[in-house]
């Protein structure tokens, strides 16, 4: 064959081979085209996280504004570039407040949606729930509620964002007795959050120089509290307790005020909403309970880098919502920017046990609850110090007196 008859041949031979090439790459996925010209990266693909909230039931006050907190970073974050050239995409699941809707939503999110890590529940009994889940899959968890069970029974997996009751029951009672109160009456819901801040109180108050003198239960749902209010005013106790996230606790505030219960109302970080002084109206009067910062700002410090992320979420939150962030939004914050800045730190695929070390490693992020350190020991990672005492004055909270 003459040499210009070869040349000729293997030019004929290339072009077919090109076009070839694309043909098949015509008929591929753009994330398959990633895979084959990465050698086995998912880069562009976006990064796939779950978020299990409460936006109906007896929740529902707290899942809303956690679901416009999540909404709003990674609308922030993906404008700003993705996370290493990738987007973020969360999937929501409504649980209802029930723990058996956060398992059917947690297996959806695991199993269909192939999500790398869960934020949630908002509550503490469908956290507890879906740890079955959880742990099955390997998939790092990420929770909302402040149950102090969910990183006391420790799990490699878990990790928390608010201050656990453990932290602020023990808080409540000593801001009590430094105020005379020696006697509390105790309500508190059947629920996960309600059963978990019962057995601290029960379990710190003697230490602490309180005595409870009548512990009284109801049910998610209920509107009647008349029994159980009627049992803690005969009991000698010089200041009830309200122990529920949920929205009876302005229920209950107005039935101790319609019943003249005559002493003082506390509460917990669950009551750190709006929701609780709207539906009490003037029965939230004086009512005192600890909870995060992020209400009142300045209490961060002015000059704290603490104070800026808070005042800049602050802003934005309210500039897109209409009203200030409450103490959920800020949980939610902590959650889905933990995880994203964890996500930023690992090295590689983001496999869901990268993202779960890089979480683990953790180390004076500031956010709105505090300032977070986990550890192999605390998936917590907060303290007393990122507490303080309110009082509801005029419709508005502010800083409770210290003496």
């Amino acid at each position: 064959m003459r040499g210009r008859d070869l040349r000729l041949l293997m030019a004929v031979l290339v072009a077919v081979l090109v076009a070839a090439l694309a043909v098949t790459m015509a008929g591929c996925t753009p994330a398959q085209q990633t895979e084959t010209q990465g050698e086995g990266t998912t880069q562009g693909e976006p990064i796939k996280i779950g978020a299990i909230v409460s936006l109906t039931g007896t929740y529902a006050g707290l899942g809303d504004p956690e679901k416009k907190a999540i909404e709003m970073e990674v609308d922030r974050i993906n404008k700003a570039g993705g996370i290493n050239g990738r987007q973020i995409e969360v999937i929501f699941e409504d649980d209802g407040t029930d723990e058996t809707k956060a398992v059917a939503a947690v297996s959806k999110l695991i199993e269909q949606d192939k999500v790398v890590a869960i934020i949630g529940a908002t509550g503490t009994g469908p956290t507890m729930a879906v740890r079955g889940d959880v742990d099955r899959a390997q998939i790092p968890q990420v929770s909302m509620a402040g149950g102090t069970v969910i990183t006391e029974t420790f799990d490699d997996l878990v990790f928390q964002t608010p201050w656990s009751n453990k932290i602020v029951m023990p808080y409540l009672l000593k801001y009590m007795k430094d105020h005379d109160i020696t006697k509390i009456g105790v309500i508190s819901d059947s629920g996960g959050f309600g059963k978990d801040a019962l057995a601290v109180l029960q379990k710190s108050a003697p230490g602490a120089g309180v005595e409870i003198a009548s512990s009284q239960t109801f049910n998610p749902g209920d509107t009647d509290f008349t029994a159980q209010l009627t049992k803690v005013k005969d009991s000698g106790a010089n200041a009830l307790v309200i122990a529920t996230a949920g929205k009876e606790a302005s229920a209950i505030a107005k039935a101790a005020k319609d019943l003249n219960i005559g002493m003082p109302v506390y509460g917990t970080h669950g009551n750190a909403r709006t929701e609780f002084i709207e539906g009490a109206g003037d029965a939230a009067e004086g009512f005192r309970f600890p909870a995060g910062k992020i209400l009142l700002p300045e209490t961060y410090g002015t000059d704290t880098e603490a104070y800026k992320v808070a005042t800049d979420f602050v802003n934005r939150y309210t500039a897109a919502n209409g009203k200030a962030p409450d103490t959920f939004a800020g949980h939610a914050y902590d959650a889905i920017n933990l995880i994203a800045e964890a996500a930023k730190r690992a090295q590689g695929d983001l496999t869901p046990a990268a993202l779960r070390d890089e979480i683990e490693k953790t180390a004076g992020w500031v956010g709105i609850g505090g300032t977070f350190t986990f550890s192999p020991e605390d998936h917590n990672g907060l303290s007393e110090n990122d507490i303080v005492m309110y009082e509801v004055k005029d419709g508005k909270w502010v800083l409770a007196p210290e003496n």
